[in-house]
């Protein structure tokens, strides 16, 4: 069972950054493709950025210009650099790792994101 821990979320005036990590607790080499997800309230849960083992890299079109997804040396550890934010971007934000093969898909607990006008 993979785990995966995010941290970093809390209350910011719009304007402001937050940025989060994510750790998972698996062999590099079972990782494809790692990735930030959002759920805002009574909304479905949507992409917002998501980082490949060879590093493409694909941004939500509300992330791109403000949000950088990254990796650590380590690569499995993952950020999200959240810059300008906006009341609209309030959320649980979640990790998920997708591996080789369709079964292996985890996903973190989720860490919320408030962004206050």
């Amino acid at each position: 069972q993979v785990q995966l821990v995010e941290s970093g979320g809390g209350l910011v005036q719009a304007g402001g950054s937050l940025r989060l990590s994510c750790v998972a607790s698996t062999s590099i080499y079972s990782i494809n493709t790692m990735g930030w997800y959002r759920q805002a309230p009574g909304k479905q849960r949507e992409l917002v950025a998501t980082i490949t083992s060879g590093g493409r890299i694909n941004y939500a079109d509300s992330a791109k210009g403000r949000f950088t997804i990254s990796r650590g040396n380590a690569k499995i550890t993952m950020y999200l650099q959240m810059n300008s934010l906006k009341p609209e971007d309030t959320a649980v934000y979640y990790c998920r790792v997708t591996g080789w093969d369709s079964q292996y898909d985890y996903w973190g607990q989720g860490t919320q994101v408030t962004v206050s006008s």
